[in-house]
């Protein structure tokens, strides 16, 4: 074989790559294509979204600091915030299971001296990336 940079005669390095070329390139690129295909066969979509709005004595009685502790404990990711109907809103997002969690939390739990009446639960949908960082109140 000739040599592909125009060298006469046989070249030791084009006759070795030649030969090694695919080992090469799968062991190159074999990791990211593993890498890019981890996502599953779900399209990407690995966490939970939910908007939230509790009902009841959830206003002046720290409601929003004891949300916003749980939702940092659990590891998702989203906001709080109080209305002038006295209710208090936010949303939710991280994995489904953590989620699922904070929602049983907001309908049951609560801050101790709060009251709740009611939680609804709505615009409940799969993303494939969290919108926001972190946890905090709005105001």
């Amino acid at each position: 074989m000739l040599c592909r940079l125009g060298l006469r005669g046989p070249c030791a390095f084009h006759e070795t790559f030649s030969f090694y070329w695919p080992f090469l390139l799968v062991s190159v690129l074999g990791p990211l294509l593993v890498m890019s295909s981890d996502k599953g066969d779900s399209g990407g979509a690995t966490f939970a979204s939910v908007d939230f709005e509790i009902f009841g004595n959830v206003q002046g009685v720290c409601f929003r600091m004891y949300t916003e502790d749980q939702g940092k404990k659990l590891g998702v990711n989203g906001w709080v915030k109080n209305t002038r109907q006295g209710t208090v809103i936010g949303q939710v997002q991280g994995p489904p299971d953590k989620v699922k969690e904070m929602k049983s939390w907001l309908s049951k739990v609560g801050s101790p001296s709060s009251r709740i009446d009611r939680a609804e639960f709505t615009n409940e949908k799969e993303i494939s990336k969290l919108e926001i960082r972190g946890f905090g109140t709005r105001y």
